[in-house]
Protein backbone atom coordinates (compact mmCIF):
# COMPACT_ATOMS: atom_id res chain seq x y z
CA UNK A 1 0.00 0.00 0.00
CA UNK A 2 2.85 2.38 0.81
CA UNK A 3 4.38 1.70 -2.62
CA UNK A 4 1.07 2.52 -4.33
CA UNK A 5 0.76 5.81 -2.45
CA UNK A 6 4.38 6.67 -3.31
CA UNK A 7 3.81 5.81 -6.98
CA UNK A 8 0.68 8.00 -7.13
CA UNK A 9 2.55 10.86 -5.45
CA UNK A 10 5.52 10.63 -7.80
CA UNK A 11 3.34 10.41 -10.91
CA UNK A 12 1.42 13.47 -9.71
CA UNK A 13 4.62 15.45 -9.32
CA UNK A 14 5.94 14.35 -12.70
CA UNK A 15 2.65 15.09 -14.46
CA UNK A 16 2.89 18.70 -13.39
CA UNK A 17 6.46 19.07 -14.62
CA UNK A 18 5.99 18.75 -18.36
CA UNK A 19 8.59 20.86 -20.21
CA UNK A 20 6.40 20.99 -23.29
CA UNK A 21 3.07 21.96 -21.70
CA UNK A 22 1.63 25.04 -23.42
CA UNK A 23 -1.90 25.03 -22.02
CA UNK A 24 -3.97 23.79 -19.08
CA UNK A 25 -7.78 23.96 -19.08
CA UNK A 26 -9.75 23.01 -15.96
CA UNK A 27 -12.85 20.89 -16.51
CA UNK A 28 -14.61 22.57 -13.62
CA UNK A 29 -14.62 23.31 -9.95
CA UNK A 30 -15.93 19.91 -8.87
CA UNK A 31 -13.53 17.74 -10.86
CA UNK A 32 -9.84 17.04 -10.47
CA UNK A 33 -9.36 16.59 -14.21
CA UNK A 34 -7.78 19.03 -16.62
CA UNK A 35 -7.14 19.11 -20.34
CA UNK A 36 -3.40 19.52 -20.83
CA UNK A 37 -2.04 20.87 -24.11
CA UNK A 38 1.48 19.76 -24.97
CA UNK A 39 3.73 20.81 -27.81
CA UNK A 40 6.08 18.36 -29.51
CA UNK A 41 8.58 19.19 -32.25
CA UNK A 42 9.49 16.19 -34.39
CA UNK A 43 13.11 15.35 -33.46
CA UNK A 44 14.10 14.58 -37.08
CA UNK A 45 11.62 16.55 -39.19
CA UNK A 46 12.08 19.68 -37.10
CA UNK A 47 9.81 21.72 -39.35
CA UNK A 48 6.80 19.86 -37.90
CA UNK A 49 5.18 20.77 -34.58
CA UNK A 50 2.41 18.67 -33.04
CA UNK A 51 0.01 19.78 -30.33
CA UNK A 52 -1.61 17.08 -28.22
CA UNK A 53 -4.64 17.60 -25.99
CA UNK A 54 -5.22 14.97 -23.31
CA UNK A 55 -6.99 14.50 -19.99
CA UNK A 56 -4.87 14.60 -16.87
CA UNK A 57 -6.30 13.54 -13.52
CA UNK A 58 -3.63 14.06 -10.89
CA UNK A 59 -5.31 12.81 -7.72
CA UNK A 60 -7.51 10.06 -9.11
CA UNK A 61 -6.92 6.59 -10.46
CA UNK A 62 -8.91 7.39 -13.60
CA UNK A 63 -7.94 6.17 -17.02
CA UNK A 64 -6.88 9.19 -19.13
CA UNK A 65 -6.92 7.58 -22.58
CA UNK A 66 -8.65 10.16 -24.74
CA UNK A 67 -6.36 12.48 -26.62
CA UNK A 68 -6.30 14.40 -29.86
CA UNK A 69 -3.42 15.54 -32.03
CA UNK A 70 -2.90 18.31 -34.58
CA UNK A 71 0.38 18.60 -36.48
CA UNK A 72 1.42 21.42 -38.81
CA UNK A 73 4.42 22.55 -40.77
CA UNK A 74 6.04 25.28 -38.66
CA UNK A 75 9.42 25.43 -40.38
CA UNK A 76 11.48 24.10 -43.23
CA UNK A 77 11.19 20.43 -44.21
CA UNK A 78 14.15 19.25 -46.30
CA UNK A 79 14.88 16.13 -48.36
CA UNK A 80 17.70 15.32 -45.91
CA UNK A 81 15.19 15.09 -43.06
CA UNK A 82 12.97 12.71 -45.04
CA UNK A 83 15.93 10.44 -45.89
CA UNK A 84 16.60 10.01 -42.14
CA UNK A 85 13.12 8.81 -41.13
CA UNK A 86 11.85 5.24 -40.88
CA UNK A 87 9.86 4.52 -44.03
CA UNK A 88 8.35 1.21 -42.94
CA UNK A 89 4.55 0.87 -42.74
CA UNK A 90 4.70 1.07 -38.93
CA UNK A 91 6.99 4.12 -38.90
CA UNK A 92 8.69 5.04 -35.66
CA UNK A 93 7.79 6.43 -32.25
CA UNK A 94 8.77 10.09 -31.97
CA UNK A 95 7.20 10.80 -28.57
CA UNK A 96 6.11 8.76 -25.56
CA UNK A 97 4.43 9.86 -22.31
CA UNK A 98 3.27 7.89 -19.29
CA UNK A 99 -0.46 8.40 -18.77
CA UNK A 100 -1.18 6.45 -15.59
CA UNK A 101 0.36 4.41 -12.82
CA UNK A 102 -1.11 1.32 -14.50
CA UNK A 103 1.55 1.20 -17.25
CA UNK A 104 -0.51 3.06 -19.82
CA UNK A 105 1.44 5.15 -22.27
CA UNK A 106 0.50 7.57 -24.99
CA UNK A 107 2.72 7.30 -28.04
CA UNK A 108 3.03 9.37 -31.17
CA UNK A 109 4.25 7.53 -34.22
CA UNK A 110 5.43 9.15 -37.48
CA UNK A 111 4.50 7.19 -40.63
CA UNK A 112 5.53 8.28 -44.12
CA UNK A 113 3.07 7.93 -47.01
CA UNK A 114 5.37 8.10 -50.05
CA UNK A 115 2.53 7.91 -52.56
CA UNK A 116 0.80 11.07 -51.31
CA UNK A 117 4.03 12.70 -50.04
CA UNK A 118 2.55 13.08 -46.56
CA UNK A 119 3.79 12.59 -43.01
CA UNK A 120 1.17 11.00 -40.75
CA UNK A 121 1.33 11.40 -36.98
CA UNK A 122 -0.67 8.79 -35.05
CA UNK A 123 -1.36 9.36 -31.35
CA UNK A 124 -2.54 6.26 -29.46
CA UNK A 125 -2.77 4.69 -26.02
CA UNK A 126 -1.05 1.40 -25.33
CA UNK A 127 -3.82 -0.15 -23.24
CA UNK A 128 -7.33 -1.05 -24.23
CA UNK A 129 -10.10 1.08 -22.69
CA UNK A 130 -13.80 0.24 -22.94
CA UNK A 131 -13.11 -2.30 -25.67
CA UNK A 132 -11.08 0.12 -27.78
CA UNK A 133 -7.56 1.44 -28.17
CA UNK A 134 -7.93 5.22 -28.27
CA UNK A 135 -6.19 6.95 -31.17
CA UNK A 136 -6.09 10.15 -33.21
CA UNK A 137 -4.43 11.04 -36.54
CA UNK A 138 -2.98 14.21 -38.05
CA UNK A 139 -1.21 14.65 -41.38
CA UNK A 140 1.39 17.06 -42.75
CA UNK A 141 1.63 17.17 -46.56
CA UNK A 142 5.06 17.78 -48.05
CA UNK A 143 3.53 19.76 -50.93
CA UNK A 144 5.21 23.16 -51.13
CA UNK A 145 8.30 22.09 -49.16
CA UNK A 146 11.82 21.37 -50.41
CA UNK A 147 11.18 17.71 -49.54
CA UNK A 148 8.30 17.29 -52.00
CA UNK A 149 9.05 14.92 -54.88
CA UNK A 150 6.56 14.55 -57.72
CA UNK A 151 5.18 10.99 -57.41
CA UNK A 152 6.07 8.71 -60.34
CA UNK A 153 2.38 8.04 -61.10
CA UNK A 154 1.84 11.76 -61.81
CA UNK A 155 4.78 12.07 -64.21
CA UNK A 156 3.48 9.44 -66.68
Amino acid sequence: MKKLILAVGLSTLLAGCSDNEVGDVSLGLFTMKDIKLDQMVDPIVTGVTCHVASIEANFTLSDPSDSSIACRQTGEITPEMITQIDKSKSGDVVFKKSKSIFFKNMKIRRIYDAESQTLMYLSYSTKETSGSFKHSLSTVPLWGTKAYVTPVALTK
